[in-house]
């Protein structure tokens, strides 16, 4: 889903019983999608409660309390959005007009974009238009026909994409090919601007949209300066400003009004006015082919992560980290050679026709070619150093043969 809400967690079927499954989109195509693999995956019609990663809500109790409210309407067949009572005339939210009494809600009499200033103000006048709080509670079913009705295409799109998944760990991964074939649309346009049966329920809980670095300062703790700030941080006469280091020491000094964030990737330094242009940004660095824009350092996989530490001309160093019991795919590379050293924990490692145990400080060469696997069988975490060497150090360079997680066979791909 947008912004963030990528992964639609759902209760698992029969082989998952009682755990968590969640279910990954393979490439962005905006909410009314990314509901619909959601609805489809389920096998008992349930409500769907569709929530938005980067919100805020201050009341809890007044949000389920709305979401109460709203059961009965969504188990009669509606498809319930709800309204943030406004506390403002704000601009940069879209606007919900509510019309006759239905239940415990409204039908939704009309849909409104980010308004003026001068038109929210007269929104708020009225006291009938709330904001679109991106909130929405259906049955799995409803969403479907309405989709079906109105967005055919994507509907089917979605329906094909899910008669081949992959299960993967607590993973379900959906077929790309098919799936990025889909048109990308909102929720809003796709149905609920469409359908006839659309109910707001009302809710005030202290809601907002956290949508940019500027909001997230808006709700967090401050210091007497108004500044936010998160990790290991120096500051000398800085004044309203959103602060965050995940890694290393970060100082600021006479500057105001400033968004600095830095990652493992990179580091980002934004007026808080200008922080949605950051997405100009993002664009570049595709038109320019740099990995910056869909690579991270720190990348997870089914039996841990790795975390790039250094690269150069015809070389990379990564740490791994791999969780007790997991294992790596029996695999081959046709253009690296690998170095791996055990910092902690313990190793069984195949290479070529070898099978033996690494521990702390011991070490092992994979030329390029060579079959290769690496397994934890202790109670703790393994980490080790890998070293590459070779013409092509990139991710899709791995032959796999065998792999416990289901994982493609027999071609390269993605480790």
């Amino acid at each position: 889903m947008q912004r963030g809400a990528s992964i639609l967690g759902r209760r698992a079927a029969k082989r998952h019983r009682c755990a968590r499954v969640d279910l990954l989109e393979p490439i962005g195509r905006n909410t009314a999608p990314a509901i619909a693999l959601a609805a489809l995956a389920e096998k008992d019609d349930p409500l769907l409660l569709i929530l938005a990663a980067d919100h805020v809500i201050q009341d809890q109790v007044a949000f389920t309390d709305a979401v109460a409210k709203a059961i009965p309407l969504a188990e009669a067949g509606k498809l319930v959005t709800f309204g943030i009572v406004p506390r403002e005339p704000h601009t940069g939210y879209g606007y919900i007009k509510r019309g006759d009494a239905d239940g415990a809600g409204f039908k939704v009499d009309e849909f409104v974009e980010k308004p003026s200033v001068e038109l929210a103000e007269s929104y708020i006048k009225s006291g009938s238009y709330y904001w679109n709080s991106g909130m929405f509670l259906f049955k799995a079913s409803r969403y479907l026909e309405e989709l079906q009705k109105f967005r055919p295409d994507i509907y089917k799109a979605c329906l094909l994409s899910m008669t081949d998944v992959a299960f993967d760990l607590n993973f379900i991964r959906v077929d790309q090919q098919k799936f990025e074939k889909c048109p990308s649309e909102s929720v809003d346009y796709a149905v609920m601007e469409k359908t006839a049966d659309s109910i707001v329920v009302l809710m005030d809980a202290g809601w907002s949209d956290v949508g940019s670095w500027s909001s997230l300062w808006d709700v967090s703790a401050k210091d007497k300066a108004g500044n936010s700030l998160h990790g290991d941080i120096l500051v000398q006469n800085v004044g309203d400003s959103y602060i965050r280091t995940e890694d290393y020491l970060v100082t600021a000094v006479g500057v105001d009004n400033l968004v600095i964030v830095a990652t493992k990737d990179a580091v980002m330094v934004a007026h808080k006015d200008s922080v949605d242009d950051v997405k100009k940004i993002t664009e570049q660095l595709k038109l320019q082919s740099r990995q910056e824009w869909n690579l991270n350092k720190e990348v997870c996989r089914p039996w841990g992560k790795f975390d790039s530490i250094g690269m150069g001309d015809r070389y990379q160093v990564k740490r791994i980290t791999v969780n007790p019991g997991a294992k790596l795919s029996v695999q081959m590379h046709h253009h690296r050679a690998e170095h791996w050293i055990v910092v902690c924990g313990t190793a069984k490692v195949t290479n070529g026709d070898r099978t033996f145990i690494l521990t702390e400080n011991e070490s092992t060469f994979i030329p390029l070619g060579v079959v290769h696997a690496l397994e934890n069988t202790g109670q703790e975490i393994l980490e080790l150093i890998e070293v590459q060497s070779g013409d092509y150090l990139c991710e899709d360079d791995i032959l796999r043969f065998a792999d416990i997680y289901g994982r493609t066979l027999d071609k390269i791909d993605s480790d």
